[in-house]
């Protein structure tokens, strides 16, 4: 899914997914670094559907 403009330019812009990934950490947040189609550089999100994972780790649990 293509990236819209009006989201890519609020977003802050990281030159590596190396650096992306240590802010991320950083953070103390569930954050993404992904490849931007619109600026070639990557931002972060904490959008997990359609994500895979890695192999045996648990699905999440629905109830509270």
């Amino acid at each position: 899914m293509r990236t819209r403009l009006s989201i890519c330019r609020r977003k802050v812009r990281y030159a590596s997914a190396e650096e992306a990934c240590e802010v991320a950490a950083a953070s103390g947040l569930v954050l993404h670094p992904y490849y931007c189609d619109r600026c070639w550089r990557w931002h972060l999100t904490s959008r997990t559907k359609g994500r895979r994972r890695p192999a045996g780790q648990p699905k999440p649990s629905l109830s509270a």
